[in-house]
């Protein structure tokens, strides 16, 4: 891709919204999961090694080609988007769990996210389009305009709490519209390449959505973690940071194909997250209903076993 709008925009993008995130974190974000440890490393497992499964097992299913294939892995191995920390506010989750789990994660990325795609490059395409692959030094280069960023917001943040605070919401907003401007701009120019992969690959990413989301929640609870934490860890695990894999595909890998799988997630996981989101917050309310009723109940059967 040489289009200026796409080479420069996306980075940009990318530097906006990374620093954005460093405004809403402290060093003590990175030290809280010393509070949480199991739910960091559940969520840790499933976001490093159930997901990525997951995706290569729905490549296999639905047979895309080698470089949507690709980019679904890219996709999985990327690590969970800022919006997961809304989503989690909005569904009575353990926002602060959300924030220290994107922090670790944004970091350990640096490496897994090479790992996992060069080994999708070697089973899917070996000796093809990719055969270049993604090297190390690449993904330092990308990951530098995320980490720069996030250290560069923390610093204000230290210095101005209370610029940090009224910057947040101009941040966000104008990092989400000029995301929304150059993905439709790429998508509108590559439209006759891209619209027969998207029929190709649109199910399998809503499936992809739908799993992330629900491994995200399902194994926490399965293995103890209290509500509030599971919903974090689901909105963590289900809502990957596209913009990364898309500024991966496009800038290192120079691949619109690969670029596609992140940009029609990055349109599906959003309502699929609210619908799971508002699911999972009723079904708490009706338990946490019946267990406030559970002593009343017993305390009529007393009545009545009585003399």
């Amino acid at each position: 891709m040489d289009s200026a709008l796409v080479s420069i925009g996306l980075p940009i993008v990318l530097v906006v919204i990374m620093f954005g995130l460093g405004l809403s974190l402290t060093v003590a974000d990175f030290t809280r999961i010393a509070k949480s440890p199991k739910a960091v490393a559940i969520a840790l497992v499933c976001q490093l090694v159930v997901l990525p499964s997951a995706a290569f097992g729905l490549v296999l299913l639905f047979d895309p080609s080698p470089l949507l294939a690709i980019g679904v892995l890219l996709l999985a191995a990327s690590p969970g988007g800022t919006a997961a920390n809304l989503f989690s506010h909005l569904f009575h989750g353990d926002v602060a769990l959300n924030v220290s789990l994107t922090a670790v994660n944004s970091v350990i990325a640096v490496g897994t996210v090479p790992v996992i795609t060069n080994l999708a490059i070697d089973y899917f395409d070996p000796g093809g389009a990719a055969t270049v692959g993604l090297q190390f030094g690449k993904v330092v280069q990308v990951f530098s305009i995320v980490l720069i960023p996030v250290a560069l917001g923390m610093l204000v943040r230290r210095l101005s709490p209370d610029f940090a605070d009224r910057m947040d919401r101009p941040v966000r907003i104008g990092s989400a519209l000029t995301l929304t401007l150059v993905i439709t701009a790429t998508m509108v120019d590559q439209r006759a390449d891209i619209m027969p992969n998207i029929r190709a690959i649109g199910l399998a990413m809503i499936l992809f959505c739908l799993i992330s989301l629900t491994v995200g929640y399902l194994v926490p609870r399965v293995l103890g973690v209290e509500g509030r934490q599971a919903i974090a860890c689901s909105m963590e695990v289900g809502i990957h940071n596209g913009v990364i894999a898309i500024t991966i595909a496009i800038s290192v890998l120079d691949s619109i194909e690969m670029a596609i799988p992140a940009a029609v997630y990055g349109v599906a996981i959003f309502p699929l997250a609210a619908g799971f989101g508002w699911l999972v917050t009723r079904r708490r309310a009706r338990e946490e209903g019946k267990g406030s009723a559970a002593p009343h109940t017993g305390e009529r059967n007393d009545q009545r076993a009585g003399p």
